[in-house]
């Protein structure tokens, strides 16, 4: 290994490695989320699953903005114009809260025109109603964590994200099982107090970022940075930002139309595939690690002109992420005996879950191609509108209509339908890596 791979793999571990960890215990809290809920019942963790699309997709539209964000800020890290890096973060709040406060407003008032976008059972309505009320304040508090997060991250300030995350994570926790089980003199509020906790917990992570940002010195992050405008960087950031946007919306608009697909076929598969989703979030940590913290590096590469070595280092990145994917893929297969202790669902229930966890163990390695080679690799360079076009033709023109046709159509079984909608990663994948192969991605993008 010469000097130049070295010290890619030791920039990309110092990068990735946190994020890796708050993936993992993200993850982590999803799943103990489940294990709790599954006191409650059945009905509790499938209204739980179809309430959080609303989080989800709030959550693409964030991370759409944040990667934008990302994508111009690490080159102008790169560049060390502090300035502008302050300058945009300002923009990305402004937009960002715009949106999730609107949303936050339905949720807390109207919540069932939200859930009747995802299902027509009275039941999985009425509890996911609660939810959405209760969790509605933390749709406000994530848009503000999380474009300050991407701020730190873009600057390489990965460790405090991931304190903060890891810790507000882990309260998270703390909270649902005191709320669910009614702990220390807390009555037990059930799905109510899962969306309670959820709030707090992303309040005290907010508040936690505007602390640390306000100690920092070489790159002051206040909240008057949503004050600075600047005409060019504006135009910049939503050429830049919006087709990531539009393909993080596409995506999760894509997966939440996967979950209305299942919502109309019945609570069993619904819970099934919530409770294979936080092993396959398990699964994917590493890789989805490696493709967000490799964005970074590389974009910091060619803000510094060096565009010669970013083509190496996008190389190296690609093979260690495939290859991370693999091993989730054999990580998802070796936890199938755990399975059944995640949570008590009813035999049919059960037999889906045995066999979503298969489907999406293969899943997991055309993810991880795609993810590192749109979010990571083309995104370092400014290249957003390709994994834009080429959700919505693969995903809105493929998948979607495929898998509406074998549930509405043809009535296939719930099995056949979700093994076809969870093909799309292959479906794109040869014009995903022809693209890698053009280079049209491989550009400085700083003024």
């Amino acid at each position: 290994m010469n000097d130049e791979a070295k010290s890619f793999y030791k920039s990309l571990t110092r990068v990735v490695w946190p994020m890796a960890l708050q993936n993992l215990i993200s993850a982590a809290v999803n799943s103990a989320d489940i294990v709790m809920l599954g006191y409650v019942g059945q009905t509790a963790i499938a209204a739980t699953s179809l309430a959080g699309n609303v989080a989800f997709i709030l959550f693409m539209i964030s991370t759409g903005l944040s990667s934008g964000l990302v994508m111009l800020c690490a080159q102008y890290w790169g560049k060390k114009d502090i300035d502008s890096i302050k300058t945009l973060l300002g923009i990305a709040l402004r937009i960002c809260c715009s949106v999730e406060i609107i949303v936050a407003i339905i949720a807390a008032v109207y919540p069932r025109i939200l859930m009747l976008i995802f299902t027509s059972d009275p039941a999985m309505i009425t509890e996911g109603c609660k939810y959405l009320r209760a969790v509605s304040l933390s749709y406000v508090c994530l848009s503000f964590a999380q474009m300050y997060q991407a701020g730190f991250k873009s600057i390489e300030r990965v460790k405090i994200v991931t304190i903060c995350s890891t810790t507000t994570l882990f309260l998270n926790i703390g909270l649902n099982a005191t709320f669910i089980f009614g702990l220390f003199g807390v009555p037990k509020m059930g799905i109510v107090g899962v969306g309670i906790a959820t709030s707090i917990a992303r309040f005290i992570e907010m508040v936690f970022c505007f602390i640390y940002a306000s100690f920092q010195k070489d790159v002051n992050f206040s909240l008057a940075c949503i004050f600075r405008k600047n005409k060019v960087l504006t135009r910049d950031f939503f050429k830049y930002s919006m087709p990531a946007v539009g393909n993080e919306l596409v995506w999760g608009a894509a997966f939440a139309m996967y979950s209305v697909i299942m919502g109309h076929l019945g609570e069993d598969i619904v819970a099934a595939n919530s409770v294979v989703n936080t092993v396959r979030q398990l699964a994917s940590v590493l890789c989805f690690g490696m493709a967000y913290g490799g964005a970074i590096v590389l974009g910091k590469n060619m803000g510094a002109g060096q565009l010669d070595v970013a083509e190496r280092n996008a190389s190296r990145l690609a093979r260690v992420t495939i290859l991370s994917g693999v091993f989730g893929c054999v990580l998802m297969i070796c936890l199938y005996p755990v399975l059944p202790y995640i949570a008590d669902l009813n035999e049919t229930a059960a037999h889906y879950r045995n066999i979503l966890l298969f489907i999406n163990s293969y899943s997991v390695i055309g993810a991880a191609t795609n993810t590192v080679l749109i979010c990571g690799i083309f995104r370092a360079g400014g290249d957003s509108k390709f994994g834009f076009i080429a959700d919505i033709i693969n995903m809105w023109c493929i998948s979607v209509p495929l898998g509406l046709l074998a549930a509405f159509v043809f009535k296939l079984p719930p099995l056949w339908v979700y093994f076809i909608l969870y093909l799309d990663e292959f479906e794109k994948l040869p014009i995903v890596i022809h693209h890698y192969y053009k280079k049209g991605w491989l550009k400085n993008i700083t003024r």
